[in-house]
């Protein structure tokens, strides 16, 4: 028995009677705002359940493995679908990772002139 036959939402004319209007739950289609194998800036608004970094671009989501929330970086597009795109860290973009990289490269540098 189907969940219309047991008196659920096609009663009272809620369902036009047909049952699957072409005007029923489907969002127009419109472009999506990335395409693969593009670099976007973008910021980490959060982080989803599998630990990747999640971005938006015009409200379209972009899952980024490896990103940490909060961070401002540079992404390629890897994948992308018809509600989410997924995506990966452009390599030297991290910019909560270049002081640290700095400071490291400074006790080199001071380690080698006192030899």
């Amino acid at each position: 028995m189907s969940f219309g036959q047991r008196g659920g939402y096609n009663r009272g004319g809620f369902g036009g009677g047909s049952g699957g209007s072409s005007a029923g739950g489907f969002r127009s289609f419109k472009p999506k705002p990335v395409e693969v194998g593009k670099e976007y800036d973008v910021t980490i608004s959060d982080v989803s359940r599998r630990g990747d970094g999640i971005a938006k671009i015009d409200g379209f989501v972009i899952f980024v493995a490896g990103a940490k929330q909060g961070q401002q970086c540079r992404i390629k597009v890897t994948q992308v679908s018809n509600r989410y795109a997924s995506g990966q860290l452009v390599e030297g973009s991290m910019t909560t990772a270049a002081p640290e990289d700095a400071s490291s490269e400074a006790e080199e540098s001071t380690e080698e002139s006192t030899e």
